[in-house]
């Protein structure tokens, strides 16, 4: 597999998208914002799509309407307490989804168009958009591990339900900002499912398997390492879609780490009769 270009190129870049995305996870899931990411990559797909209606702007429009998604996204206030975010999160997806396919219906190759949004092309990925991906992820990196501390913090005051709501949050903002880039990024070349998959299914995998941070994010990246090998030869040898294929292997070991706490049950329980 390793011997074609594009199937290194592809490597590559799910290799990069996948580990940022699967440490950003960890606070998706630890703030309970689940379907935040769903919702910006829907922005995002719904920018490509008004971008390609309108004939320009191909990359900066998604970039702006995810930019501004996220901005809103991380200012939202809920007075009503029947209310919660996920719910307002929702509406956002159904809106902007609705808009996505409207806009790709009028578009030649429409059905073809809307696959690409839901699972990408990434075995297309060119050199310049390889590049550029991964300058905008590494920046990203280098800025989430100077202040690691910072996030986890305002992350761990979500999970305690202790969080402030009130003004402007700095590291909230910085936060969401980071979740659009990446996403905007990361939908263009992988598709929304496979985006939704690297962000949820290896942090919610770590957190099953450790507590502390440290080991939470190592087990996530190794997840999001391994999800995207498997993912990646099973599409090469046998001829599967390259985003369906790792989306696929990320569900199996999410299954597999899941039978973990039921194995440690039957011989907790089976030393215990002997005893």
């Amino acid at each position: 597999m390793f011997h074609l270009n594009f199937m290194v190129q592809a490597f590559i870049i799910s290799l990069m998208t996948g580990l940022f995305l699967s440490y950003l996870g960890v606070h998706v899931v630890g703030r309970g914002i689940v379907f935040v990411d769903l919702a910006l990559g829907q922005v995002s797909s719904f920018g490509g799509a008004f971008a390609a209606f309108v004939g320009y702007g191909l990359t900066t429009i998604p970039l702006v309407f995810t930019l501004i998604g996220a901005l809103l996204i991380s200012m939202i206030d809920i007075l009503d307490k029947r209310l919660k975010l996920e719910a307002i999160i929702g509406i956002i997806y159904a809106f902007t989804s609705a808009a996505t396919v409207m806009l790709i219906s009028k578009t030649p190759h429409g059905d073809s168009d809307i696959q690409e949004v839901l699972f990408g092309d990434i075995l297309s990925v060119n050199k310049a958009e390889m590049t550029i991906t991964c300058i905008v992820f590494g920046a990203l990196m280098i800025l989430h591990l100077i202040f690691q501390k910072k996030f986890f913090a305002l992350t761990e005051s979500y999970e305690i339900g202790k969080i402030e709501r009130k003004g402007f949050n700095i590291w909230n903002f910085l936060f969401y900002i980071s979740l659009g880039l990446s996403i905007v990024f990361a939908v263009k070349i992988s598709g929304v499912i496979p985006v939704f998959s690297y962000l949820i299914i290896p942090s919610v995998c770590a957190i099953m398997l450790a507590r502390s941070n440290k080991a939470v994010v190592l087990i996530a990246m190794l997840v999001s390492f391994l999800g995207s090998f498997i993912g990646l030869n099973v599409s090469f040898h046998f001829d599967f879609p390259a985003g369906s294929s790792i989306v696929a292997s990320l569900g199996s070991i999410f299954i597999l780490v899941s039978m973990v706490p039921l194995i440690k049950h039957f011989f907790l329980k089976k030393e215990k009769s002997v005893s």
